[in-house]
């Protein structure tokens, strides 16, 4: 099932790309775009771009691109669908039947299936928890004192000691085996198809759309992995998502706490603090830091108090920094976790250390000490130097530096202009240990691994640049470039659709579906343009330059293959007459 093409198109052209993604992101004008931060990638420059003049959003940060739609499915995690539903909902736009046959749409309609099966799966694990097969499940919860009424909120649930309870439940409502096998729940093999989950407790995954994405499991007993998730899947990213999002996201607090595990965030939030969240087991991601973002400009990391979770907390500290989101460290010592925390001692004294939350990067500092024996002198001045390295990687804001050399010469009792001296030796140096990747590098230097262009693609890329923002351009170009004469296979597929005066969102339409071709055709569209500001002499002085590299380079490889001596001689002349080519 689908929407028209025609339906979508009038959808686009009544959206104001600029308002409706203003609703989510603080935008401000600068020459003919807006800029602002990315919500898909930590950043303190603002890198994302919306051209309201071609309809497409591009961030030069992390790549993310696409029209009004593609930004809705991208923040929303949701389908094309979905997002034509949610733009037509804000624009009060009343949408067309649906119809049902046409390239992709089955792939959506799968997608919606997939959903289907996930939220009955879900009602299975929540249903078998009540039965007489789940009282391990209900007896675990009840020792971990979590309540029946947060049973019921969170959906919790028990996969049985059986391997095939959920796979024979699924296959009487009637999804096939591909449908099944693309869930994650089950495991296929020669010998036939299992359960993924079984004798856990189940927490069902949402997305902060409320529908189930995935799944997590905690075994009964003895048994490995403890902890258990879905693998990922089409719905189903660790990476995106944080589990209790959904929730946390309604307590319009000005802060958030991160735990490590899904009972830290459950017992938390039944206990009061329904602003708790957890990573899904996974260090946190950039992407995990730009969604808490979207909510939050401060985080109290709760991670478990042992070394494992130390190194967790380091870890995140810089990502989230590097996304715009202050982080705090909680004490939970002498207990591991927040849950072992409230069992013990009460929320009440949760609540007061939450109110103590410690600074971060002053947290960091104190811990750095443990590695050093500070009665040594030799010692000492390492663990100083490892302050003054933290300090110059950690702060690229002059005003800021200077505030942390002062709170730490302050508490770490360290001679101030001592600090400050050795601070500005260390600026600039790298350190594998001290200058993790998000901490100290650049943007440009954490996507060095991305490839590199080719002279040849640069000037392509220039092209299409051009020619998206000038329009009027487009004759020229077209007259002496043929889209053969591209190396790029994308560029050649674009080409002609701008000489066809297709607008970007259009073009967009055609790559949709192949995420990789998608993003690299948005950042053609949306590529700068240098010296578009510049007169009409110097323009066509830059696209003629353009149209003789493209030429000559064609010119140049027909040479190398050709073996005739008449047809040589004419090559030549061709090339010869390029090297004084011009337009006016």
């Amino acid at each position: 099932m689908y929407y028209p093409d025609e339906f979508i198109e009038e959808l686009r052209s009544r959206a104001n790309i600029v308002d409706v993604i203003g609703n989510y992101v603080s935008l401000k004008k600068r020459g003919a775009n807006y800029f602002g931060l990315c919500p898909f990638h930590g950043e303190k420059t603002p890198s994302f771009s919306v051209a309201p003049g071609k309809q497409i959003f591009y961030c030069f940060g992390c790549g993310k691109g696409g029209d009004v739609l593609k930004f809705l499915m991208e923040y929303e995690n949701i389908s094309f669908q979905e997002a034509v539903q949610r733009l037509a909902s804000e624009l009060n736009v009343p949408l067309p039947e649906l119809s049902d046959t046409g390239a992709g749409r089955a792939e959506r309609d799968r997608r919606m299936r997939l959903l289907e099966l996930n939220r009955d799966a879900a009602v299975f694990f929540y249903a078998a928890l009540r039965s007489d097969a789940g009282a391990p499940g209900l007896s675990y919860l009840k020792k971990r004192g979590i309540r029946g009424e947060t049973i019921v909120h969170w959906g919790l649930g028990y996969a049985d000691q059986r391997r095939d309870s959920l796979y024979r439940y699924l296959k009487g409502k009637g999804y096939e085996d591909e449908l099944l096998r693309d869930s994650g729940l089950f495991r296929f093999s020669e010998r036939g198809v299992s359960d993924r989950f079984f004798q856990r407790v189940i927490f069902p995954i949402l997305d902060v759309n409320m529908r189930v994405i995935g799944f997590g499991g905690r075994v009964i007993g003895e048994g490995e992995p403890k902890y258990l998730n879905s693998p990922e899947t089409e719905l189903f990213d660790k990476s995106r998502n944080l589990f209790g999002l959904n929730f946390a996201k309604r307590s319009r607090q000005k802060q958030m706490i991160l735990c490590e595990g899904y009972m830290d965030v459950i017992s938390m939030h039944q206990a009061g603090f329904s602003n708790a969240v957890a990573s899904l087991g996974t260090s946190l991601t950039e992407r995990q830091a730009a969604l808490l973002k979207r909510y939050v400009s401060e985080l109290v990391l709760s991670y478990d108090s042992d070394n494992a979770g130390v190194k967790a907390a380091k870890r995140a500290i810089p990502i989230l920094r590097e996304a715009g989101v202050e982080p705090k460290l909680l004490d939970l010592r002498p207990c591991k976790d927040p849950d072992e925390l409230i069992r013990t001692k009460g929320p009440d004294s949760l609540r007061e250390r939450l109110s103590k939350a410690r600074n971060a990067f002053l947290w960091e500092v104190e811990t750095e000490k443990g590695n050093y024996d500070l009665q040594d002198p030799a010692g000492l001045n390492a663990y100083y130097q490892a302050v003054g390295k933290l300090l110059s990687v950690s702060f690229s804001d002059p005003l800021e530096r200077e505030s942390y050399i002062r709170a730490v010469a302050r508490e770490q009792l360290i001679d101030y202009e001592l600090l400050r001296q050795l601070v500005e030796r260390r600026s600039g140096e790298q350190s594998p240990l001290l200058n993790p990747p998000g901490r100290g590098d650049s943007r440009e230097q954490r996507r060095s691994g991305r490839r590199a262009e080719s002279r040849e693609q640069r000037t392509e890329r220039q092209l299409i640049a051009w020619l998206s923002e000038k329009p009027d351009m487009i004759p020229i170009a077209e007259k002496h470039i043929r889209p053969s004469e591209l190396s790029d296979e994308i560029c050649r597929e674009i080409f002609p659709l701008l000489c066809q005066r297709l607008p970007a969102s259009r073009i967009l339409d055609r790559f949709r579906g192949d995420e990789e071709r998608y993003e690299r055709a948005a950042s053609l569209l949306s590529g700068d343009p240098v010296g578009t500001e510049s007169d009409e002499k110097a323009l066509l002085k830059g696209l003629e330059d353009i149209i003789r590299s493209i030429r000559l380079r064609r010119l140049n490889e027909e040479i190398e293959r050709e073996s005739d001596g008449e047809r040589l001689t004419e090559l030549f002349r061709e090339q010869s007459a390029l090297q004084s080519f011009r337009l006016s």
